[in-house]
């Protein structure tokens, strides 16, 4: 068996390259980080669940008509994806305050906002991901004018998807971030949605305990990681119910923890 040529290793996830011109392996890994890589962890399992819950919420996106660079997942924790020129910008879309807003702003987490917020930030570890306006985005030729109009657009199209599907199994979408990157059509490029939707991006709480679901509880040290990502998996249908399959009870984890 050749040995496959690694293109990239991120801190969630190694590209390799695919089997035809224009297309990777995504690889999902295990390895946690939060605060820019300051803290590093590992969430056993957490690669085989990203992988099918980003799987299922990007499939479900193109049956709306977001392009993705998703082709089809190959196993456990691989994904066949398009090959797309990475634009430097996150694209965060905020629907309740949490996290670096409330921070930023002193808004109570957990506080509804008025509107939708979209916010865009550099993509540069070593510069700790700035925040940046769409002048800098312009200024430097980041992406277009006119890219930025589809980013925009598609990240307000996916959100208003992906609020309805978490909210129709009592999950709270709070905020999350996107990526996007280009196609090539000869001199013409268009924008899709690329990298991964999964716990690792969003912040997800459950609509009656407002318990979160997703990598803040790795940032915060509260534990029940891979609880917390299984039943995100399992109320979207992707894990059998019952059986060996462990959900979010926390009650018993913190009993389990002595709390």
């Amino acid at each position: 068996m050749s040995r496959r040529r690694q293109i990239y290793e991120g801190k969630a996830k190694i590209l390799y390259e695919g089997p035809e011109p224009g297309t990777l392996i995504q690889y999902f890994k295990d390895d946690a980080t939060a605060f820019n890589a300051q803290k590093k962890g590992t969430i056993s399992g957490k690669g085989v669940l990203n992988n099918r819950i980003s799987e299922h919420v990007f499939t479900l996106l193109s049956h709306i008509g977001v392009p993705t660079h998703f082709i089809r997942r190959l196993n456990m924790r691989e994904q066949l994806i398009r090959q797309v020129e990475i634009i430097p910008i996150e694209v965060v879309v905020r629907n309740v305050a949490a996290g670096s807003l409330s921070k930023r702003l002193g808004i109570e987490e957990g506080t509804q906002l008025p509107r939708t917020i979209i916010e865009y930030y550099y993509k540069d570890d070593a510069l700790g991901d700035p925040m940046v306006a769409d002048e800098h985005i312009a200024c430097f030729g980041w992406a277009s004018q006119e890219e930025m109009h589809d980013i925009a657009d598609l990240a307000i199209r996916v959100n208003d998807f992906m609020c309805g599907l978490f909210a129709a199994v009592g999950i709270r979408l709070i905020d999350f971030k996107l990526e996007f990157g280009r196609i090539w059509d000869n001199d013409y490029a268009r924008v899709i949605l690329a990298d991964e939707i999964s716990p690792d991006g969003c912040r997800l709480w459950d609509m009656e305990s407002n318990e979160k679901l997703d990598k803040d509880r790795f940032r915060q040290d509260l534990g029940g990681e891979v609880e917390a990502y299984q039943e995100v998996a399992r109320r979207l249908g992707l894990l059998p119910e019952g059986g060996d399959t462990a959900v979010l009870d926390l009650d018993s984890h913190r009993k389990r923890r002595g709390k």
